[in-house]
């Protein structure tokens, strides 16, 4: 008989959030309780794992950066002709350029031992579905709007301004560079309704939802391959 274990053996789970949805909060709770490295969305120390540590809902200086449509301008700005010969960057190579930017700390995770906690980065659409455990965090505009304000100590009219900014910037992030809608439930093992609920109990609906992936996939290593059944004739 398969023990359920203690902890999740999954060492990779990723968290996608809308701005308000608790993020911020979730994801470095998780890397917290689970001793593992904490991957934050883009920022400026190139993606290195850090320490579980506060970290906002808002859009970072480095997503601003990194956001398809800031950077296609920038790079028109930058290259504004000086003489005959000058022009921008493709949009290919602006959107090499971003997923490059974004994988970076991904790659570098993996290649310090496989486990982690990430949030943003487009991680799930990155990795696939049958690499890590993937988590969506998300809920209705307005209870998002007042969620987003508790966390970050700002008021309701900033909080407005916030979602709007971050919401349009991380899903024309995941659009434009992986041809995907990051709100598709699809691309995650589990969706909450983030603002429904405490951000605690969200934590150990996750932590659950991970155990039982694990000791679901425990049961069907144990049972091994199905055996085939000959056809009658």
């Amino acid at each position: 008989m398969t023990e359920v274990p203690s902890e999740p053996a999954v060492r990779l789970i990723t968290v996608s959030a809308s701005y308000g949805a608790g993020g911020s909060v979730v994801a470095p709770a998780l890397a917290q309780r689970l001793g593992l490295p904490f991957l934050q969305r883009v920022t400026t120390s190139e993606g290195h794992p850090a320490p579980p540590g506060p970290c906002d809902e808002q859009l970072t200086a480095e997503e601003v950066k990194a956001t398809p449509v800031h950077r296609l301008l920038a790079s028109f700005t930058e290259a504004m002709p000086t003489g005959p010969t000058q022009s921008p960057p493709s949009t290919h190579h602006q959107d090499h350029d971003l997923r490059s930017h974004g994988e970076a700390g991904i790659q570098r995770l993996l290649a310090a031992g496989g486990g982690g906690v990430i949030l943003g980065r487009a991680a799930a659409v990155a990795l696939g579905k049958d690499r890590g455990y993937h988590v969506r965090l998300d809920g209705p505009p307005e209870r998002r709007i007042a969620q987003g304000a508790v966390i970050e100590g700002v008021g309701e009219q900033e909080a407005r301004a916030r979602l709007r900014a971050a919401d349009k910037a991380r899903t024309a992030y995941v659009r434009r560079l992986y041809r995907t809608d990051p709100a598709d439930p699809s691309l995650y093992h589990l969706v909450i309704d983030s603002t429904a609920i405490p951000l605690d109990t969200v934590i150990e609906l996750i932590l659950a939802a991970v155990r039982a992936a694990v000791l679901a996939d425990a049961v069907l290593a144990d049972a091994g391959p199905a055996p085939q059944q000959v056809p009658r004739r």
